[in-house]
């Protein structure tokens, strides 16, 4: 069983399932979604041609945590009670792999934890993210770590390496596949835009982001785009109604600033492709960036993939106005500094992660004698 809940969870699991579907001597995939992101989430499904057995179907307008975990875990309950699979893939940090690895515990069934290992040792950045993941890695049985890092902190807490294999971030898979497609987006504001300016691509959605945090980084925006006229500012926010209400608020008639619904996975590779630099909050643009070559300016306090800041691709830079303000303005001024950060570096995948999980799981249940090679980060 393979469940979904978030667009990030449904184009970092494509891959597997893809893999499981290929693999049907074995396996008999079974797609749960919780629809924690109804619409964001469909848009995959719709992309990739997925089509889930079950939707939970929880979400509900301005919907709380605990409502996204209790009714998860009721209607998970109802679904594991029919189903009774093998194994249970839950992917990352978000609520709905929390509750779908608890539900799979009460029923003692067994749980694969793709993307394992992320740390920011901070209880509440990201919120509640991190907390996700360390409790899913408690309860996992099979740890599916992108890098050496995320498997060191996973011994570090007394995980048994022999239970934690490095496969690289199953994201990275999904990004080399349409990174090479050319296909125009069809999103009617980009008739608006004019691409021959440098683009900066901004996606802010975290909850510890909402209120003060972004209307700081909206007011900077601002102040970038009246400092630098051969600048287009894109921002496709996030359908959460906190943060439409405080984007559209503070930029709506904003000139060079160009506001548009979250678009599809697609698009969104496209508008990486085109950016001249990137503003988020977003864990998956960290690992997608540096593979495009693409610098970020983390708009967070810390960050559980340190391996891009270490290689200087990204740069932690919080929410502070001028802080925003400043970091953006170097890298638009200063060449020298762009050039080293927009290098092209695999760090976190080479497109065989969905190859490697299944191949690793034939050899638990007895299929495969051997385990794949893993994935080689480079020296950073």
């Amino acid at each position: 069983m393979v469940i979904i809940g978030t667009r990030p969870e449904a184009i970092k699991l494509v891959s597997v399932i893809e893999e499981l579907n290929q693999n049907t001597k074995y396996f008999k995939p079974i797609v749960v979604t919780t629809a924690q992101h109804r619409e964001l989430v469909d848009t995959v499904f719709k992309l990739f041609n997925i089509k889930p057995q079950f939707d939970c179907n929880i979400m509900q307008s301005k919907q709380t945590l605990t409502h996204i975990t209790t009714l998860a875990v009721k209607k998970l309950t109802r679904i594991m009670d029919i189903v009774n699979p093998d194994i249970v893939l839950v992917q990352g940090d978000t609520t709905t792999a929390f509750s779908g690895a608890l539900t799979a515990f009460y029923h003692r069934i067994p749980i694969g934890h793709i993307e394992a290992g992320l740390r920011s040792f901070h209880k509440y950045n990201p919120f509640p993210e991190e907390m996700n993941r360390i409790l899913i890695g408690k309860l996992a049985d099979w740890h599916f770590a992108p890098t050496e890092l995320a498997k060191q902190y996973l011994i570090n807490e007394g995980v048994n390496p022999e239970k934690i294999y490095i496969t690289g971030n199953t994201g990275i898979d999904a990004v080399l596949k349409f990174a090479k497609q050319s296909i125009r987006p069809t999103i009617p504001e980009i008739k608006t835009i004019n691409w021959q300016r440098r683009i900066i691509l901004v996606e802010m959605h975290r909850r510890e982001n909402w209120g003060k945090p972004l209307q700081n980084v909206c007011t900077g925006l601002i102040e970038i785009a009246k400092r630098n006229k051969d600048v287009e500012i894109v921002f496709p926010y996030h359908l959460n109604p906190v943060v439409q209400k405080t984007v559209d608020k503070i930029l709506a008639r904003e000139e060079r600033i160009h506001l548009f619904k979250a678009t599809n996975y697609a698009d969104f590779i496209w508008l990486l492709n085109q950016s001249y630099l990137i503003l988020t909050d977003s864990g998956g643009i960290q690992e997608e960036a540096p593979i495009l070559g693409k610098p970020v300016l983390l708009l967070r306090e810390v960050t559980e993939r340190p391996e891009a800041v270490k290689a200087g691709i990204v740069k932690v830079i919080g929410t502070e106005t001028e802080k925003v303000i400043t970091e953006t303005q170097h890298l638009l001024d200063d060449k020298a500094t762009y050039r080293t950060m927009a290098q092209k570096i695999p760090l976190y995948g080479d497109g065989k992660a969905g190859k490697r999980i299944i191949h690793i799981i034939l050899n638990q249940f007895g299929y495969r004698k051997s385990l794949p090679r893993e994935f080689q980060q480079p020296i950073i």
